[in-house]
């Protein structure tokens, strides 16, 4: 039998491959990786670039790319038998990658060619590529004793195992809630467009009235309009204490990670996970990402309390001094009413100008403006028939990428919205090989007969997401291990958060914003309240990202459960200071914070690279502000100074490169008025 796993061509064939094709063609796809890399490491040839680095590049990517797919697939479309072979396979290729790291052979075939003078003048990118090919493997226990180097192994094997059941486990205590509302009464407040959604949600599972759920598409509506403060408590206790009980209990599963995480970085001589995962990211230290973001969050505070203040008066002011403390579920809510009231805008007024299909075509208008490209509509084989694929191409017509589209929400799929890079190859004159890519959302789908109508946030994602993907798309590398998004965590957020300044100009909008039933263009009236109401609770939105990137940090630089006790308690501790209201004892945000503990790495002790990178975009895009958001000059000079570049040179010189100069704070401040 054929399988299609192991020979994954430039198309894949998502329709062909089933859970039962995994284990085989990973156990076949493992034992040639090994194979390939025993040669390497035996070989008596004089070493060079070919037979060493190049030989290495070569030797995995088959079994990359096909673990690639089966990632992606296990996120989007996930059956009981396809996630039994997933966390079947997903520890054998753990084992292999630490292995390799810890090749004694291999590396010393590394360094040998280290000392050639073929490597002394190699070309700058290969130069850059053999120095951190050294650096990775120190830093992965290359130089550890034989009884380290098990331990080690041992480690990763055990947190691969781990963050696959953490994510496991919140995509099933997602999917286990569901809140079915039969008195139409009691959806007082809710918008029109979340009470068809649901109702619609509610005659897929053939029951009557509205279903809810914990998809933010459903979710999001419930906390911020609906009148009734039971359901909106029942509905944010119930996202906020998933997987803390039964056997989808995360706590156990966290303790564990961090345990073994600090277990790793001390193997690897660091004092804590922090400073191996900094180290070789722009912060260089987990000391100082954390005086970054203790220095945001002293700038923040003064007007964080004034604006929790103000929120509270509101709701006195409206229901008089006896009104009670604001609760956790209330915020959403009496923030949102305050904004109406202060700024006469409602977020429901903007739906109706983001239809879906000509949001899509407005983002690739801009890349396409911005970067002299062609996207254009392709066939091919996807994971869901409402999954659709795209060509880009350059101006003579030649296809430099492809990419998928997955926006909707489904029980098979997780939620959130990411990119994924399915293919990067390496850039060579002649022949061209273009690079693969997707990126996905869990958007409103169409409901009442209309089309997809989104908030003004969704939009916002699917450009961020998209900048993501144009970050890899363009890449111009001629490594592939340095190509595309592979570069530090704290820098990899520019290209993604600059795209979404694109949905806040006014001669951004006008290029996809437009009534679905009118054609009609954001009124300027309109398009002046959203403006004015930006920087409405800013102070709030930038302490909630300031404090899950100090938990993140303090677990892994701090914690220690015998003086610090259990897990989720810790955290919401840290977390109260970052909250407009008094967190519940139960409140476990940390037993779903798959950004942390849904990977191996991830962003653990790397969230502040959100904050950390938005100073960057903020910051970048002035210089578009001042030539023209849609000027071709300048975004061909971010295509070729950031876009192409990959992780061929340090992103500090990558940023002077664009900007000529180093960041500056003061726009990210300033644009959020906080300055």
């Amino acid at each position: 039998m054929r399988n299609p796993l192991i020979q994954l061509g430039f198309e894949i064939p998502f329709d062909q491959i089933e859970a039962l094709h995994v284990e085989p063609a990973v156990d076949a796809l493992l034992a040639s990786a090994q194979g390939a890399v025993d040669a390497i490491a035996a070989s008596d040839e004089t070493r060079t670039y070919a037979n060493t680095l190049g030989a290495l590049e070569e030797a995995t990517e088959p079994l990359e790319r096909a673990m690639t797919v089966v990632d992606h697939l296990e996120s989007v479309a996930t059956t009981d038998a396809l996630r039994a072979a997933y966390n079947a396979t997903r520890p054998k290729v753990s084992a292999f990658w630490s292995e390799l790291a810890m090749n004694d052979g291999l590396y010393q075939a590394v360094r040998a060619f280290s000392a050639t003078e073929e490597a002394g003048a190699l070309p700058p990118t290969e130069k850059r590529f053999l120095e951190k090919t050294l650096d990775d493997f120190r830093r992965h226990g290359a130089e550890l004793s034989l009884e380290d180097k098990a331990k080690l192994q041992a480690i990763e094997i055990d947190l691969t195992k781990l963050t696959t059941e953490f994510s496991q486990n919140v995509l099933d205590e997602t999917n286990a809630f569901e809140l079915t509302i039969t008195d139409e009464s009691k959806l007082a407040g809710l918008p029109e467009s979340a009470k068809q959604a649901a109702a619609e949600n509610a005659s897929r599972k053939d029951l009557e009235g509205w279903r809810f759920t914990l998809h933010a598409p459903s979710m999001i509506p419930v906390l911020t309009y609906l009148d009734d403060a039971s359901i909106r408590e029942h509905v944010w206790r119930a996202y906020n204490t998933r997987a803390i009980s039964g056997g989808r209990d995360n706590r156990r599963i966290i303790g564990r990670v961090l345990e073994l995480r600090q277990a790793k970085a001390k193997l690897l001589g660091y004092r804590d996970f922090s400073d191996l995962v900094t180290e070789d990211r722009m912060a260089k230290a987990g000391a100082k990402a954390k005086a970054f973001i203790d220095d945001l969050r002293d700038r923040t505070q003064v007007a964080f309390e004034r604006e929790n203040q103000e929120l509270q008066a509101y709701r006195n002011e409206i229901e008089g001094d006896s009104a009670p403390a604001l609760e956790a579920w209330d915020t959403a809510y009496y923030s949102e009413k305050q904004r109406q009231a202060k700024y006469d805008f409602n977020e429901e007024e903007l739906r109706p100008y983001f239809p879906l299909d000509r949001v899509l075509d407005g983002l690739f208008a801009t890349a396409q403006a911005l970067y002299e490209i062609e996207i254009v509509e392709r066939d091919a084989a996807a994971w869901d028939s409402e999954v659709k694929s795209y060509a880009i191409q350059d101006p003579g017509g030649t296809m430099i990428a492809a990419f998928y589209v997955d926006l909707f929400p489904r029980e098979n799929k997780r939620g959130g919205a990411w990119m994924n890079a399915l293919i990067s190859a390496a850039h060579r004159e002649e022949p061209h090989s273009p690079h693969l890519g997707l990126f996905c959302a869990n958007v409103n789908p169409p409901v009442g007969g209309k089309p997809a109508l989104l908030t003004h946030r969704e939009v916002e994602t699917l450009f961020h997401e998209f900048g993501h993907l144009l970050h890899h798309c363009f890449s111009r590398v001629s490594v592939r291990s340095l190509a595309g998004t592979n570069v530090a965590w704290d820098f990899v957020e520019l290209p993604s958060q600059i795209m979404e300044n694109w949905c806040w100009e006014r001669s951004g909008l006008d290029l996809f914003a437009a009534h679905y039933e009118t054609g009609e263009r954001i009124p300027d009236e309109l398009y002046e309240k959203m403006v004015r109401a930006r920087t409405y609770r800013a102070a709030n939105a930038q302490m909630r990202q300031l404090g899950f990137a100090s938990v993140d940090l303090a677990l892994h630089q701090d914690y220690e459960p015998e003086r610090d006790g259990e897990v989720t308690a810790y955290a919401r501790e840290i977390l109260q200071g970052y909250s407009a209201a008094k967190l519940p004892e139960n409140y476990a945000m940390l037993a779903g914070f798959g950004h942390v503990f849904a990977h191996p790495v991830g962003y653990a002790a790397g969230y502040y690279s959100y904050k950390w990178a938005e100073v960057l975009d903020a910051d970048a895009f002035t210089r578009f502000k001042s030539e023209g958001i849609t000027n071709p000059e300048v975004g061909r000079a971010f295509r070729d100074t950031i876009l192409s570049k990959g992780n061929s040179e340090e992103p500090e010189t990558l940023y002077r490169d664009f900007m000529g100069r180093n960041p500056e704070l003061d726009p990210l401040l300033e644009r959020a008025g906080l300055a």
